[in-house]
């Protein structure tokens, strides 16, 4: 089959300078006129530097008053930071698989019983079934279980009490239904 005659290279490349050409027509007059205007007018006058004020040291002299940088602690605060409470999370211990995860995200759905140790089956967020039995640790608030029934996790978290010291709280986990 014989290519029809736009079809050939030959066509084309001489049918581009044609086409383009006419592209090229004399429409920048009016442009070049409105640049030329743009150019000519007056420019604004640039706002001079705004000087700089030397500003004045001050050396504070407390002379008995209190600083003004320490936060303000009262008597019955002052009290409470004299005597921690001792009570803290042990941060050098490994962390266990089911700390990683809030407690709420953590659903108990069911127990067994191995050689007279109840064991609890916690699912993650992950859904992933983990074994846990008293004394493990799970949620991210250092909680530590301390009795499993058949219906119930219960656990001690200890958490930040807001005054720089901990204090334990009792949570629980029940079986999901």
């Amino acid at each position: 089959m014989r290519a029809s005659w736009w079809q050939r290279p030959w066509v084309a490349v001489c049918a581009l300078p044609a086409v383009l050409g006419g592209c090229a027509g004399g429409g920048l007059q009016d442009l070049q006129a409105y640049v030329r205007d743009v150019k000519a007018r007056p420019s604004p006058p640039i706002e001079p530097i705004p000087e700089v004020h030397q500003i004045e040291t001050f050396t504070y002299v407390g002379d008995g008053r209190r600083d003004p940088f320490a936060p303000v602690v009262g008597a019955q605060e002052q009290a409470q930071q004299a005597k921690p409470s001792g009570l803290h999370p042990d941060f050098l211990r490994p962390k266990e698989e089911l700390e990683q995860f809030p407690l709420d995200s953590l659903r108990m759905v069911g127990t067994l019983e191995q050689q007279n140790v109840i064991w609890a089956l916690i699912r993650s967020k992950d859904r992933v079934i983990h074994r846990v039995k008293a004394g493990n640790y799970l949620g991210q608030n250092h909680g530590q279980i301390s009795r499993i029934t058949a219906g119930k996790i219960e656990l001690t978290e200890i958490v930040p009490d807001g005054q720089g010291g901990y204090r334990e709280r009792q949570a629980s986990l029940e079986l999901a239904e």
